[in-house]
């Protein structure tokens, strides 16, 4: 194309009023009204001339939709000026990569952040709508499993309520993990088409199109100096879906950028007329599995090439995005300003292929050199380890690796080689180190340490709540820390208490703002006010009152749900979490049957009645977990149909544990169940949730857990077991928990009960396999070493609950005391000690 001289000016030809093109922007005088009549306008427009529907035709579905895009219209708003905000004033930028990002339902949480809730529900009155049926239509989203994606769902919430420049980036999963049905008992997974409605809170950007490579080989390029290409590839191509993430009442609206992947060939019109049909589609099916579902089974080769394709898929394309963004405002200073532009956090080990990523394109698409490229990718990362557990610290088979990602596994050998040459010069002739600390593990088969390389190229690294931090730097990653301690911090975790108290109990909420009024809100330290009424005599009847309340609408909906009869007058005992044998349920289901055992005994006898609820997904090839759920099931089957019981004790499972589910039981819960192992949980979300909630814990000494009895005090929790010094010396000196088995009189009965088949008549050896963990193969959780001072710190829990007036007492101080654990903290924490990210005000025209 000619360009014009500087010094020529174009002849201007003044546009007539007609000609003249109307300028598009969002700063027009006034925003979209927040007030009855312009929601109730946007609500009935978007049902006519959005979805075609009137008053008659209009399905729940419908007015779902027509609602949750009229507060969407009032969510873009804020979003495009927050956008040109943060260009106009050249932020840096914050990159949260996770592979989950557990959101929940977003109607309700959107519309208390945007401080709409109680002007809709009005609107949906004044159309004969109930937003609390509107809001039961939402289906969750399925885009994460357990606290790993629901943390990082809470830190989106807390990075725009506090105004940070910030982006979620994930996959958009065609399909959640599962949705779990039970069967007989049994855990049965289903697929979880959460996007079959459609999806109304979502943006496609068929525009913003990044190619994605795989396989191939790597071309040495000799010309002066060595450069190489990546060549012969398979090529996908990623496309971006944006969900709106508003602040709480403020003008701050940021997105989760989630990929879904495309074939760059969809459909081969040759093959097709040839009568290859298959043929015609395979690329486009192969290309477009990739987002397909969360965690595909990996016990097989295929399930971890797919399952590392994902990983690699999605920080690929959003190296892609965060240069494209930085390159708009820097594109002339050759990545110069890139560390003060740009923050990339790791949130645990699925993103950390990034660091390789984002190595190969400073070398091989923009030509920096090694030295170059290096530091301003370590200065560029930060990464959050979530766990102590060898097994759960992810490795590559390096043949996998060098299948899929030649080049990048190239890198990695050449980021270890400089490494291990550091390392040989700070410590000599140290062998033993050299093998720990490498990033490729030496065996039958070499094996890539992701966390390793998270480490050597991230400039800072945390755990996630003091006591998992202190692990990582005495034991997981000694080595590390001995040679960067200023690399390593603790940035506690924390909920979005918007969500899980605000919005998912106004009942308790309203309670609250009656007594200290709402700055609460707005910072949850200043709950603290609510200590002065814990011994309130008239206040404690007020709480026991919303408490019970409460339970008794929970357990209304089970029963209208799963056909539970729950009494509310019983004590609500709740475990819901991911299922995993280093959580415990195994624990707390030998309770429930000591419990039973009891019962039997003395038919007659006097006992704190008491509901205990189960919940959680197990994962679909962790065959133990499994069992353990079919064993509460069975335990559940006995108890519940038993009349010398009833009214006693009952036990439930509930089926698809989701946050709409733990939204719901919060309000109703009085006893959270904490009980891992001490040292192998990182930190524990729920505990936080359930304390914030009026429930009380008993648990262990372990993740949270310690901070939380530091900030309740040591009166108002149940802390029972080992603790991780403790077990690390039982290890030391020999375990054998045949001895507790021998010694334990009520302990040994249960396992007899398990082994003899009480719980299973028709198979007598179905739980064969637990009974063997505990007393033949090691007992590697702990359970029977904890079961005595469980039971104890049980029987204090029912004791304790028979006095109203210090249960009450405990209750209100655990609600008042759970400041710190806000996201706010934790990520004002991250802003200041991780990112160096400053708030950015947005300024509404």
């Amino acid at each position: 194309m000619a360009t014009q001289s500087k010094t020529q000016k174009p002849a201007e030809k003044k546009p007539s009023a007609a000609s003249k093109p109307r300028k598009l922007t969002t700063q027009t005088n006034e925003l979209l009204g927040n007030d009855l009549q312009s929601l109730k306008a946007s609500v009935v427009n978007h049902l006519e001339f959005s979805l075609g529907k009137d008053e008659f035709s209009a399905t729940k579905l419908d007015k779902l939709k027509a609602v949750a895009r009229a507060t969407r219209d009032r969510m873009i708003e804020r979003w495009l000026a927050t956008q040109r905000t943060y260009h106009q004033k050249d932020v840096k930028r914050v990159y949260y990569l996770s592979l989950e990002f557990l959101i929940g339902r977003t109607l309700g949480n959107a519309l208390l952040n945007l401080g709409i809730h109680e002007e809709v529900n009005q609107v949906c009155k004044d159309l004969g709508l109930s937003l609390a049926e509107l809001e039961e239509v939402e289906v969750d989203a399925g885009l994460g499993n357990g606290g790993l994606g629901r943390l990082a769902a809470c830190f989106l919430d807390s990075m725009a309520t506090l105004e940070l420049p910030a982006y979620g980036y994930g996959i958009r999963y065609e399909y959640g993990i599962f949705y779990q049905k039970i069967l007989d008992g049994q855990q049965v997974e289903m697929p979880d088409n959460w996007l079959r409605n459609g999806n109304p809170w979502e943006f496609e950007h068929p525009e913003d199109l990044y190619p994605v490579h795989f396989y191939g080989s790597v071309e040495t390029i000799e010309n002066g100096a060595t450069k190489y290409k990546w060549v012969d590839t398979e090529e996908v191509v990623a496309m971006a879906y944006d969900m709106l993430v508003p602040g709480y009442k403020n003008n701050t609206v940021n997105n989760l950028r989630l990929w879904s992947a495309k074939s760059s060939r969809d459909f081969l019109f040759d093959e097709f007329n040839a009568g290859d049909y298959e043929k015609a589609v395979a690329h486009k099916n192969n290309s477009e599995v990739i987002s397909k579902v969360l965690y595909p089974n990996d016990t097989r080769y295929t399930g971890k090439e797919l399952r590392l394709k994902q990983q690699y898929f999605f920080v690929c394309a959003t190296i892609q995005d965060a240069i494209r963004r930085y390159l708009h405002d820097h594109q002339k200073d050759n990545f110069k300003t890139f560390t003060q532009k740009v923050a990339f956090q790791l949130n645990d080990t699925h993103p950390s292929i990034a660091i390789a990523e984002l190595m190969r394109v400073l070398m091989d698409d923009y030509h920096l050199a090694w030295e170059e490229a290096w530091d301003i990718t370590v200065g560029s990362f930060a990464y959050t380890n979530h766990t102590v557990l060898p097994e759960a610290l992810e490795k590559w088979p390096v043949s996998l690796l060098e299948h899929v990602l030649p080049r990048h596994m190239m890198i990695i050998y050449e980021i270890n080689r400089r490494f291990l040459e550091f390392i040989k010069a700070n410590y000599p002739n140290d062998v033993y180190r050299l093998r720990r600390m490498s990033i490729i593990e030496e065996g039958q088969e070499k094996m890539v340490r992701m966390s390793n390389l998270s480490i050597v190229g991230s400039r800072k690294v945390n755990g996630v709540a003091a006591l998992h931090t202190r692990i990582l730097k005495n034991e997981v990653f000694r080595d590390f820390y001995e040679l960067w301690p200023e690399k390593f911090n603790n940035k506690t975790n924390g909920i979005t208490y918007r969500r899980f108290l605000i919005h998912a109990n106004p009942d308790l909420t309203g309670l609250i703002n009656r007594t200290i009024g709402t700055d609460w809100e707005f910072d949850l330290a200043k709950l603290a006010a609510l200590g002065k009424a814990a011994k309130d005599e008239k206040f404690q009847k007020e709480w026991l009152k919303t408490k019970y309340e409460a339970k008794a609408k929970f357990a209304g909906y089970i029963k209208e749900k799963f056909g539970f009869d729950a009494d509310p007058d019983s004590l609500f005992d709740f475990q819901v979490k991911r299922l995993h044998e280093y959580k415990r349920q195994l624990l707390n289901a030998l309770h429930v049957i000591t419990f039973y055992n009891r019962i039997k005994k003395n038919p007659k006898g006097n006992f704190v009645p008491r509901t205990v609820f189960f919940g959680g997904k197990a994962a679909p090839g962790y065959f133990m977990a499994k069992l353990i759920i079919k064993l509460i099931n069975s335990i559940s089957e006995v108890v519940n149909k038993d009349p010398d019981v009833a009214g006693r004790l009952k036990v439930f499972y509930l089926p698809n544990y989701s946050v709409s589910l733990m939204e719901k039981l919060l309000p109703a819960s009085e006893l959270s169940e904490q009980i891992s192992t001490a040292g192998m949980e990182a930190s524990g979300t729920g505990n936080m949730k359930f304390a914030l909630n009026g429930a009380l814990t008993i648990g262990t000494l372990d993740g949270a857990n310690v901070e939380i009895m530091e900030e309740v005090g040591k009166s108002n929790i149940f802390i029972f077991g080992h603790t991780d010094a403790e077990i690390a010396e039982i290890k030391k000196t020999g375990y054998n928990p045949m001895s507790y088995y021998q010694s334990n009189s009520e302990l040994r009965a249960v396992i007899d009960s398990i082994a003899h088949g009480t719980f299973s008549p028709s198979q007598p050896d179905q739980f064969m396999p637990v009974v063997s963990a505990l007393l033949y193969e090691g007992d590697r959780f702990f359970v029977m070493a904890d079961y005595e001072d469980y039971i104890r710190c049980q029987d204090e829990v029912s004791k304790t609950y028979t006095n109203r007036k210090k249960w009450a007492e405990m209750s209100i101080r655990n609600v008042a005391q759970v400041g710190k654990f806000s996201s706010d903290r934790t990520i004002r924490e991250y802003a200041e000690d991780i990112w160096q990210v400053k708030p950015t005000r947005v300024v509404l025209k």
